[in-house]
């Protein structure tokens, strides 16, 4: 929702004081936010038994051990970049014709995606209900499906708005999932385990943040939807396959 709700701020903020003034409140909302947590967080010291830099190799050891953190956290990076390069190049979609929305109004679009966002609690309820294969599979297929009414954007706000509900419902839905699989592996690490998943999935953010402003400027809006649909079906199929492994018992990275 941060991030989501975060567009829609900054949206406002652009069209009263202009795009720095969006830098100038973040700057201050961090430091009042580090202020009120060096003052309430209480003193809690848990201790590995491992100096820092064994600490950090550690995770790398996890990835190496656990199929299951590898396929999650693929599967987070691919979703993740997914997201990233739909709401990275939507604002110059929405600036130029049809549309030439405002920045504000542009902002506004965070609202509908944290509508989406919204169905983490129905993800994490399937995962509680041991359905978590069923929730990364609805999830894939929805966040590859999205890109069939995100292809009509250009022209259609019903299809954008449709679309982005989709998306960031399909979003949360991988990511809750891959999370609920990953933390059950080894209850005693799983803040390192967790710590390897969300690197990988902000990574696969920034690639498709990178990814999204190249296509848009080479390529326009449909090399966007184009890649989507890529990526989505690459992600479907990764999952497939372990899926097939997971089923005929052979060494599988699925949970």
């Amino acid at each position: 929702l941060g991030i989501l709700l975060a567009r829609t701020a900054a949206g406002f903020m652009a069209e009263l004081g202009g795009w720095r003034s969006i830098y100038v409140l973040a700057a201050m909302l961090m430091a009042i936010t580090a202020l009120a947590l060096y003052r309430s967080l209480p003193q809690h010291h848990s201790h590995a038994g491992l100096k820092y830099p064994a600490l950090i190799g550690s995770v790398f050891r996890l990835f190496k051990d656990e199929p299951v953190l590898r396929l999650r956290s693929l599967l987070g990076l691919l979703a993740f970049s997914l997201f990233a390069l739909f709401w990275t190049p939507l604002a110059f979609l929405l600036a130029k014709e049809p549309y030439h929305y405002s920045d504000a109004v542009i902002g506004l679009f965070g609202l509908a995606g944290a509508a989406g966002a919204l169905s983490a609690n129905w993800a994490g309820r399937l995962a509680d209900r041991g359905k978590g294969s069923l929730g990364t599979t609805v999830g894939l297929v929805a966040l590859l499906l999205s890109w069939v009414p995100l292809g009509f954007a250009e022209h259609s706000l019903a299809a954008l708005l449709v679309g982005v509900l989709v998306l960031d419902l399909a979003v949360q839905l991988v990511h809750v999932s891959n999370q609920n699989a990953v933390i059950a592996l080894r209850p005693e690490a799983r803040t390192r385990l967790n710590a390897g998943y969300i690197t990988c999935y902000f990574i696969g953010g920034a690639l498709g943040s990178l990814l999204g402003t190249q296509l848009f400027e080479r390529q326009g809006w449909m090399g966007i939807v184009v890649a989507g649909l890529l990526i989505g079906a690459l992600a479907l199929a990764l999952w497939a396959l372990a899926e097939r492994k997971r089923k005929r018992g052979l060494p599988a990275c699925a949970a």
